[in-house]
């Protein structure tokens, strides 16, 4: 097993290198995609027929659109936005009166988002390359925040979430899947490269995120764990036990009205 780079800019490197290779037809870190995960995430048949067939690349641990309650007329801000499968599924609840943004560190997941929203016609989706710790995107943009299984990768969690406060708009909503730390990772799981590009290893304890969402100013935190996800999580790494640690949890929390 590789050690995990401790250098937050080292971090990024190796992550988006994991990505670049999944956005041009590799596997992630290493092991191959698989096709039906999607749908193990909770993701419809019939919504997945809606969109590009490169922009599904199964490589999230839920479905945040299906619990934002997205309205006709809202602006979605998507963080991770990889293939930019939820973007599409965003923009399909936000009509065409409604907009969406997704940021991504790396270009070529940018140019696979891009290509995808010409074929599939989504004028109003748009990606933008940037750090998710330095959201390209101005103050009370959003009303509603999305991002599936990608905050677990940064070095700076807390970071991601004063950015997404200060891009929301008053009462906006952030709508997160993310897998998160249930027990302490061992030191060899939480040293190992691949589990930290594959998701697992980067996670951090409710009791973390829990802090910094509310230090960011969010208000109604709520960090729901799914107990099924550990089964996704096992084929993720086999034979590691990682899934005794991390599990897949559905994170929302409103920034303040006023």
């Amino acid at each position: 097993m590789s050690d995990t780079p401790t250098n937050p800019d080292q971090v990024r490197d190796s992550v988006r290198a994991a990505y670049a290779d999944v956005a041009t037809g590799g596997g992630c870190c290493g092991a191959p995609i698989n096709p039906v995960a999607s749908e193990k995430l909770g993701y419809g048949a019939d919504d997945l027929a809606t969109v590009p067939d490169e922009a599904d690349l199964g490589v999230g641990c839920g479905n945040p659109t299906a619990m934002a309650g997205l309205r006709a007329g809202e602006t979605v801000l998507d963080l991770g936005s990889g293939g930019g499968l939820d973007c599409f599924l965003a923009a399909k609840a936000v009509g065409p009166e409604g907009q969406v943004i997704g940021i991504d560190m790396t270009p070529e997941m940018i140019s696979k988002a891009r290509a995808n929203a010409d074929k599939g016609g989504y004028a109003q989706v748009e990606f933008r390359l940037g750090e998710i710790e330095h959201l390209p995107v101005a103050d009370a943009t959003a009303d509603v925040v999305l991002s599936n299984c990608v905050i677990n990768l940064s070095p700076d969690k807390g970071q991601v979430f004063r950015e997404a406060f200060r891009t929301l708009k008053p009462g906006g909503r952030l709508h997160v899947s993310d897998v998160v730390e249930t027990d302490p990772l061992p030191k060899h799981l939480k040293d190992d490269e691949r589990l930290t590009c594959g998701c697992m290893a980067g996670a951090a304890s409710i009791r973390d995120l829990t802090g910094w969402l509310r230090q960011a100013g969010f208000e109604n935190v709520a960090i729901t764990v799914s107990e099924a996800s550990r089964n996704f999580i096992a084929e993720w790494a086999p034979g590691t036990g990682v899934e005794q640690h991390v599990a897949s949890a559905a994170i929302t929390a409103v920034k303040p009205a006023c």
